[in-house]
């Protein structure tokens, strides 16, 4: 539990710290009494101790010093992705150097394991006293806001006593992500009743499996699946990538070359850290740039490496040719081009079909087709989750998250004193984590300025003859996971201020420039 502090530190950038006001950053942790039990109160509230959180509750002790506050994280220890998804070989599918957090070096290869990736997350924690923030198995079951007291009230439940947990807090801070952690998305095929194997789904890949000897079938093509084949073809008798239609990989080393040098003249880890970071966000900005103005050359390009691979023989135009653009999706980098040798060694096959039906023995294909398998993996995305299945009301009235406006992808038309934090799709997710960080400790540190208790968003009178239009450009990304429940996403205005761009190029530089002085920012 965070410790009380009886006096204020000076606030960095810049901004004034008025003593003597009843401000946002109330430092002390306060018990409150209710109706039910003691409650707890915190000037700031912290939602999941993933990668988003940690980071956010870091930028939040160095640019805030002596904030109370404290990370409620369903889980029983921190990691959020990294601790959900165990199947084998799970690793990023961006690089760590651009993935791991501004403020730390990472000293390992770019593509990391989940393993790699927990012990770097500890490392933070460790360094910077964060652990004693964090409450551990404590589920949000809901949050309430009163414009009253403008105060949050977050209802929580113990995962393994079942006792109920009750907080305040001024700002509450999602760092949940964006999809649901307790289950992944498998669709209702046909005669899935009828299979006498087993299914499982990666998201909750079972202790218990047993792949010796098993004909396996991996229903997807995106990151997860080819992470996956790779990491079991020497386990079964045989893996199959089933995949209605191919997507876009990226192959090369798993090291970085200029890295590699750098160390070897023993060169500071710090500096390291950021020329890569910054070599590499350069050539990412140019890459795609290139995939939108000269997307056949991209194309050529990256299915050229896999034909060089799986050789001239292999029908690369039926199994690896996306039909739409490149970076309409995510894609997802193969180290060492794993899952096209396991392809070229004949451990691993790819069929691009659609599914008719399960059978007792496989799964029959509409092409008329039957692939046997003992075991099928459904590696078929996520279920969005837009506020961590979290039951919100404003004032007593039902958060209809929907019904909102986005700023930046950030904060919410008609929800105060709220944050979430939504990554990039195209660069690495955390790097949004630092920006959003930011952000929100100088957003604090101008509300302790200026006196004031409440912050929300709202459009301004400029803004009345604005379209209002869904949260992402299908045109522009279209993974399924959003398109299915895009219904639960924030809609966005066509001004810069009001989408959620998914540029880190331009938002590095904008997001950091924020008039929060602005008619979009009203304050109380």
């Amino acid at each position: 539990m965070p410790v009380a502090e009886e006096t204020r530190r000076p606030v960095k950038d810049g901004h004034k710290n008025k003593q003597g006001i009843e401000a946002t950053m109330n430092v002390a942790v306060r018990s409150h009494a209710t109706t039910n039990q003691a409650s707890e109160h915190f000037d700031v509230l912290i939602v999941g101790a993933g990668i988003s959180g940690i980071g956010s509750a870091y930028h939040l002790t160095k640019q805030l010093p002596g904030t109370s506050f404290v990370i409620l994280e369903t889980q029983a220890t921190f990691g959020g992705t990294w601790i959900t998804h165990r199947y084998p070989g799970i690793r990023s599918d961006s690089d760590l150097h651009t993935f791991g957090y501004s403020f730390k070096p990472w000293v390992g290869p770019p593509i990391a394991t989940a393993e790699e990736i927990l012990a770097y997350m500890n490392e933070v924690i460790a360094e910077n006293d964060l652990e004693r923030h964090i409450r551990y198995k404590h589920k949000i079951n809901s949050a309430s806001w009163s414009s009253e007291q403008n105060l949050w009230t977050i209802e929580a439940m113990t995962t393994d006593t079942g006792e109920a947990k009750t907080f305040t807090a001024n700002f509450l801070w999602m760092c949940q992500g964006y999809y649901r952690h307790s289950e992944g998305y498998t669709p209702e095929w046909k005669g899935m009743d009828r299979f006498k194997g087993r299914i499982v789904h990666p998201q909750t890949w079972p202790d218990d499996i047993d792949l010796a000897g098993k004909k396996v079938v991996v229903i997807g093509s995106g990151a997860t699946a080819a992470t996956l084949v790779p990491n079991i073809a020497d386990q079964c008798a045989h893996v199959t990538m089933l995949q209605r239609s191919p997507t876009y990989f990226r192959l090369g080393r798993n090291a970085i070359e200029i890295a590699e040098e750098l160390r070897r003249l023993q060169v500071d880890e710090a500096w390291i850290h950021e020329i890569v970071r910054r070599k590499i966000l350069f050539e990412q900005d140019a890459f795609t740039k290139l995939c939108v103005s000269k997307p056949e050359q991209v194309k050529k390009e990256l299915i050229g490496q896999i034909s060089a691979v799986l050789g001239p023989d292999y029908d690369v135009e039926t199994h690896f040719t996306p039909s739409y653009r490149p970076w309409r999706q995510r894609i997802a980098f193969v180290p060492d081009a794993d899952l096209f040798k396991g392809i070229a060694s004949g451990k691993a096959s790819v069929v691009t079909d659609e599914i008719e039906c399960f059978v007792e023995n496989g799964i029959q294909l509409k092409s008329g087709k039957l692939l046997e398998a003992d075991i099928i993996v459904t590696a078929t995305g996520f279920n969005l989750a837009a506020l961590g299945d979290i039951a919100f009301e404003i004032d007593g009235k039902p958060l209809a998250f929907g019904d909102t406006v986005t700023y930046r992808g950030m904060m919410f038309t008609g929800v105060p004193n709220m944050v979430w934090v939504f990554g990039y799709f195209r660069a690495s997710w955390t790097l949004r984590v630092d920006l959003v960080a930011d952000f929100v400790c100088r957003l604090l540190g101008h509300m302790r300025g200026k006196g004031a208790r409440k912050v929300e968003v709202s459009l301004r009178p400029e803004d009345h003859n604005m379209p209002i239009l869904p949260w992402i450009d299908p045109e522009n990304f279209n993974p399924g996971y959003m398109m299915r429940n895009m219904n639960l996403l924030p809609k966005r205005g066509d001004k810069p201020e009001w989408q959620h761009s998914q540029d880190y190029w331009t938002e590095k530089d904008e997001i950091p420039k924020t008039d929060l002085d602005d008619r979009a920012f009203v304050y109380g």
